[in-house]
């Protein structure tokens, strides 16, 4: 998830099975200032709230909890983080969660590359 963007998707073995990758307008920072500056936030607020909503939706139809290994969430975290809070994703929630993924602009090429990078192991070497 990036605001602005999101992707959901069912991965096995790196390939991608399942997915669907939608935007959603959310406005960046205004540098205006006094009531304007409140009513910019709130705009804001409510702009990614409905990008909230509507990766919760996608989320819900698309995952099923009981046929999922784990959850490699990518993006901005405090959005995901608002995604896993709803209730109705609660069992996809609690699947053991790999490394936050940064990830350019959620689209389907950069989902498939991210299918690969969950099954990517890092090897750190500690001794020359």
């Amino acid at each position: 998830m990036r605001r602005g963007g999101w992707a959901v998707g069912v991965a096995s073995e790196g390939r991608l099975l399942v997915h669907k990758t939608g935007s959603r307008y959310v406005q960046s920072r205004t540098a205006a200032g006094g009531w304007s500056q409140q009513r910019y936030a709130r705009r804001r607020g409510n702009q990614a709230d409905a990008l909230v909503q509507a990766v919760v939706e996608a989320a819900a139809t698309r995952l099923d909890a009981g046929s999922l290994h784990g959850l490699v969430p990518g993006g901005d975290r405090a959005l995901v983080d608002a995604v896993l809070a709803d209730p109705s994703l609660a069992a996809v929630a609690a699947l053991p969660r790999g490394p936050l993924l940064d990830v350019p602009d959620p689209k389907a090429a950069v989902l498939e590359a991210a299918a690969g990078r969950a099954r990517a192991v890092r090897v750190l070497l500690d001794q020359p």
